[in-house]
């Protein structure tokens, strides 16, 4: 069985805001294609501009990777901050943007009233080993040669602040925190729908050509003109909205019920999100109610469901021998679209059409700003990130079937530890 479904985060959220398909003829300023972060930030800043927005999304709102993901809100991206510098010209501000990009979060949040868990109290990114820990002092060195206040931990605090004792020492990022990540995707759809926005689901986009100077996308239901078109499906595109540039890595959870006050309690008693800075990564947090999270590099589909799951019991009894026992009650998964050298870009698709090509994992906070930026470079009022044209990757397919062959061969192998 596959699990490819939204598991804890659709149990837990809010409802989403009633859509419907799309159905007949309808015009706007800007169609969107994809209801997750990037689209729905893109609709809520279009159409609080002014401009007639109208998104089209495949299945329903969050319904891929926004509504998947574990729900952690960094700043940056897994490459470090010089590496990122040092792949764009100097005066692309994207570097600047993402480093902030969890306050527009925060402040999106806090500005249309999302109820989201939303938990604006750092991650701790943690190292296992002497190796993990030489790149989260560079890491730290980096940020601090920008001015942003990370810190180091040493071995007794991590311990301290994670609840486990097998880090050798993590890097705090008072920035960044967690959400319930499908209940924010909901809300920045109701957000964008107070604005003006209108979105339509389950609309399917199945054919895209340009008539008379404008986009006129086809769905079953219908068809939209707009002299504008934004591709925000990302991993998750379909049909004319698939992304050739990504390779998929997946990413698989396991949730606990909510565990008792006294044990929620021994385990990041405050509350942080956390990795680690292994080859396949651990990454682990507490929703609000206490249940246990855990999640790594894997699909749940049959011949490798049994191997990561079995994976992920023992790992949280190796970091948390209290949770031993405990069982799991949802497991789910999603895909990550990731680019050969680990940056996202905004990409030209086309005459007044542009897309984003992969977040590599960092999906939430990139999206907000991202999303936003797409709206604005649509509408000609961009800060001004350059917008390439689109690249196919012809090693996307194999790149993809190495990473999941990869994840599931070393979890595997984790069982004679």
């Amino acid at each position: 069985m596959t699990l490819d479904t939204p598991g804890l985060w659709a149990a837990t959220a809010p409802n989403a805001p009633e859509v419907s398909p799309l159905s007949g003829e309808d015009t706007a300023d800007l169609a969107i294609v994809g209801a997750g972060y990037t689209g729905l930030s893109a609709a809520l800043t279009a159409a609080g501009a002014g401009a007639r927005v109208v998104v089209l999304e495949a299945e329903g709102v969050g319904a891929g990777g926004s509504g998947r993901n574990v729900g952690l809100v960094n700043a940056g991206l897994w490459i470090m901050p010089e590496a990122v510098e040092a792949a764009l010209s100097r005066d692309n501000p994207l570097p600047g943007l993402l480093a902030q990009a969890p306050a527009a979060v925060w402040a999106t949040i806090e500005r249309h009233g999302i109820d989201c868990e939303a938990r604006p109290v750092g991650t701790l990114h943690c190292a296992p080993d002497a190796s993990g820990l030489a790149a989260l002092e560079e890491r730290a060195r980096q940020w601090h040669a920008r001015q942003v206040a990370v810190r180091m931990l040493d071995a007794d605090e991590t311990r301290a602040r994670v609840g486990s004792g097998r880090y050798r020492g993590a890097l705090f990022d008072p920035r960044a925190g967690t959400v319930q990540p499908l209940a924010y995707a909901r809300g920045l759809a109701r957000a964008a729908i107070a604005a003006g926005a209108v979105i339509h689901a389950p609309s399917p986009v199945t054919q895209a050509r340009r008539v008379g100077g404008d986009w006129e996308l086809t769905t079953p239901g219908g068809r939209v003109r707009a002299p504008r078109v934004i591709w925000a499906g990302n991993a998750y595109g379909q049909g004319p909205a698939a992304n050739p540039a990504l390779a998929v890595l997946p990413y698989f959870n396991c949730a606990t019920d909510p565990l008792p006050e006294a044990l929620r309690a021994t385990i990041l008693p405050g509350g942080e999100g956390a990795w680690d800075t292994a080859q396949v990564l651990t990454s682990f947090r507490l929703d609000a109610a206490g249940r246990f999270i855990i999640g790594s590099v894997g699909w749940l589909g049959a011949g490798d469901a049994a191997v990561h799951e079995a994976w992920a019991r023992r790992q949280m009894g190796r970091l948390f021998p209290q949770l031993k026992g405990q069982r799991f009650a949802h497991r789910w998964f999603g895909r990550i679209g990731t680019t050969p050298d680990a940056l996202p870009r905004l990409v030209q698709a086309g005459e007044g059409a542009y897309g984003i090509t992969g977040f590599n994992g960092r999906g939430i906070a990139p999206g907000t700003v991202l999303g936003r930026e797409l709206a604005l470079a649509a509408l000609g009022q961009g800060a001004g990130i350059p917008l390439e044209p689109a690249r196919p990757d012809p090693l996307r397919g194999l790149r993809g079937l190495g990473i999941r062959a990869g994840a599931a061969a070393l979890h595997l192998v984790d069982q004679r530890r």
